[in-house]
């Protein structure tokens, strides 16, 4: 196990059997040895920083219907809103205030956000905050929209695959397309963003062998940004009598993750945090350096609810990020308020 673990940390790279055996044969001292090569390839790409960034839940109106995901269309107990433009501007400016260098704009597939609405929101945005980065998580466009985006000052876009099992994947989406997914994220690339990928640990009937195609898809992609966290059930879905995933894998593949790809960044996902109340602060030692602190309105961030259980919903953005920064301080890190770009990228 030792020699595979070795492989990883020198070459960055396994074959798909490799990731297999790994995967089903970690006991507790090769994961250690695992969590600490990854943390070792950590400090070499970016020391011990961990870089805040101010999230904005922008609409929970979607007109996909996934089945894990609590803001789906057919979800008809869900309390729907969505932001207008000066509220969304707003929370920027109360996140410039607190010191955030970074807005990532988060939401449904909500075609109230039409291309003409973001491209004034990102230019106002960059107007009023030229310094600061433009993050979108607003699910499939077209190459003309993305780009149009991008043009707009966009700089960051996360688009997680869920699962690079073609059938896993039509089974969790209906009337959605794996390849479509896939083409959006290529052109995602092409366009120069900074790309974000990533899949959900313990979906139903997921296997190690699906985990395993994750992280070759991952390693083939080279993204920027990758964003993994636990499946958690949510009570108005289909699958809300579903297990959950746990924090043990969780942290595992984000060990993985950092090996695989030495300069990505890699977000300690609120959904770890949901599920293990210090999974956090022992992802940022298995190789994570990146979290993102609500910056919604107050009375906005329980109804966008994906899962159950969401933490942190009760707090103002300011004790908030007073809170993550003491638990970041005291598991030995330094948080830092910049634009914490991916050292590989360089805007086109």
């Amino acid at each position: 196990m030792k020699t595979i673990i070795d492989k990883l940390y020198k070459y960055n790279c396994l074959e798909k059997e490799e990731i297999i055996y790994l995967l089903k044969n970690l006991d507790e001292n090769s994961r250690e040895y695992l969590i600490n090569k990854a943390y070792s390839t950590r400090l070499k790409s970016y020391g011990k920083t961990v870089f805040l960034r101010g999230l904005i839940e922008v609409t929970n109106f979607c007109t996909k219907t996934c089945l894990y995901c609590g803001i789906r269309a057919e979800n008809t107990n869900a309390d729907r809103y969505r932001l207008t433009k000066e509220e969304i501007i707003s929370s920027c400016e109360n996140g410039y205030n607190l010191g955030y260098k970074t807005f990532v704009l988060q939401g449904g597939e909500d075609p109230f956000f039409t291309d003409e609405f973001l491209v004034e929101l990102i230019t106002e945005i960059k107007y009023k905050f030229p310094e600061c980065a433009v993050t979108l998580s607003l699910g499939e466009k077209s190459y003309e929209s993305y780009k149009k985006l991008y043009d707009a000052g966009a700089d960051r876009y996360l688009l997680r695959h869920e699962t690079a099992n073609p059938k896993l994947y039509s089974s969790l989406h209906p009337k959605m397309s794996f390849e479509n997914r896939i083409t959006c994220l290529k052109n995602l690339k092409k366009i120069g963003y900074q790309v974000g990928a990533g899949f959900l640990i313990g979906l139903p009937n997921q296997t190690i062998e699906d985990l395993a195609m994750d992280l070759l898809f991952l390693k083939n992609l080279k993204p920027h940004m990758v964003g993994i966290g636990p499946f958690i059930p949510q009570k108005d879905t289909p699958l809300r009598n579903e297990k959950a995933g746990d924090s043990y894998t969780t942290i595992t593949l984000l060990s993985v993750i950092r090996l695989l790809l030495p300069d990505v960044l890699l977000p300690a996902t609120t959904a770890l945090g949901t599920i293990d109340s210090t999974g956090r602060e022992k992802a940022f030692k298995a190789g994570a350096n990146v979290i993102m602190p609500n910056l919604s309105p107050f009375e906005c961030r329980a109804k966008y609810s994906l899962y159950d259980g969401k933490v942190f919903t009760d707090n103002e953005s300011a004790e908030e990020k007073r809170k993550i920064e003491e638990k970041i301080k005291n598991a030995g890190f330094e948080p830092v308020m910049v634009r914490g770009d991916n050292i590989t990228w360089k805007r086109i």
